[in-house]
């Protein structure tokens, strides 16, 4: 009987086929003969202390015009599926706070969440960093435009980022002396409602802001180098960047060293980190991407070793 793969994400007919990371994990499970059941948020509840999901059996293809067909309908406890895959992307919002509850009974039940529902709880992707701070550069956590301010004029010129943003919204360089500062720090804190996070201006950022992939705490053997479009500061591919594959660094390979363990005990299988020049900037738990832009590089099959890794978990997990 073949293993059943549960996947909850946003709406799959609204993904870009060529490029998503989901899709990719979806064909290597097919691939390996495992059965799919989509899941959106809405499909997920919980009745009398028991998890829930109404889905539906999903066929997917490697075609960018025609990527999915769905089938039947599949309802019952999710503790029936052998893993499931949260790829629902930000905004991390309460939302997916209580779809993570949801999946985390499931996974006292048996059910194997890749990520960690705690874990995707607990890392957020900018604040997390802070545990790690020897690897990134100067950086501060705020509401206070006070201190933002005095970061500024310490640091020189800083990135400001929301702690809930994605795709480089909402990202902005400031230098000291800039007369929009003030007005910049309202609109991000919110007049001090919102926390913001503040770090010191990478200037290797024209090189690129590398996303390292890593499965089960351990890293593939290269990045993918976002190099910003001309005139901009983000290397973010929803922000018009230009993705290129970089062998890791030495330095690459000291930061994975430094966190993968940590992620690793937290459960979370599939992660990844950004970094600009020297440093850590972010750790992405949620949905992290690039794995296609990888694939198409290096002819690798990077979706197809994390299908190896949730098996091998599977295995372990029922000899335990």
């Amino acid at each position: 009987m073949s293993r059943l793969l549960g996947i909850v994400m946003d709406p799959i007919e609204s993904i870009q086929p060529k490029k998503d990371s989901t899709l990719a994990m979806l064909l290597a499970a097919q691939r390996r003969g495992w059965k799919l059941v989509y899941f959106q948020q809405g499909g997920l509840s919980v009745k009398d202390g028991t998890p829930l999901g109404k889905g539906t059996i999903l066929t997917v293809t490697d075609d960018n015009n025609s990527w999915f067909k769905l089938g039947e309908n599949w309802s019952g406890n999710l503790a029936k599926l052998d893993a499931l895959l949260m790829r629902k992307d930000p905004p991390f919002d309460m939302e997916y706070i209580y779809t993570t509850y949801i999946l985390e009974l499931a996974e006292k039940y048996g059910l194997l969440v890749v990520n960690k529902p705690s874990s995707l709880r607990d890392i957020n992707e900018k604040a997390y960093t802070a545990w790690f701070s020897h690897c990134t550069p100067p950086s501060l956590i705020t509401r206070s435009q006070a201190s933002l301010k005095s970061f500024i004029t310490e640091q020189k010129k800083v990135v400001l980022k929301p702690l809930d943003g994605m795709g480089g919204r909402s990202i902005f360089v400031v230098s000291a002396g800039d007369p929009n500062t003030s007005v910049i720090l309202e609109t991000l804190t919110a007049y001090e409602s919102n926390f913001t996070l503040a770090q010191r201006f990478i200037p290797e950022i024209s090189e690129g802001d590398k996303r390292i992939l890593l499965i089960n705490g351990e890293p593939l053997d290269y990045a993918l180098a976002r190099i910003p479009a001309p005139g901009e500061t983000r290397g973010n591919l929803a922000a018009g960047a230009k993705a290129e594959g970089r062998d890791l660094t030495e330095r690459d390979r000291w930061l994975c060293a430094e966190i993968g363990p940590t992620l690793k005990k937290l459960g979370v299988i599939f992660a990844g980190l950004d970094v600009i020049g020297d440093y850590l900037t972010e750790i992405n738990v949620t949905s992290p991407t690039g794995i296609r832009e990888l694939d198409r590089e290096y002819s690798i099959d990077i979706a197809d070793m994390l299908l190896e890794t949730i098996e091998r978990n599977l295995t372990d997990q029922s000899q335990h």
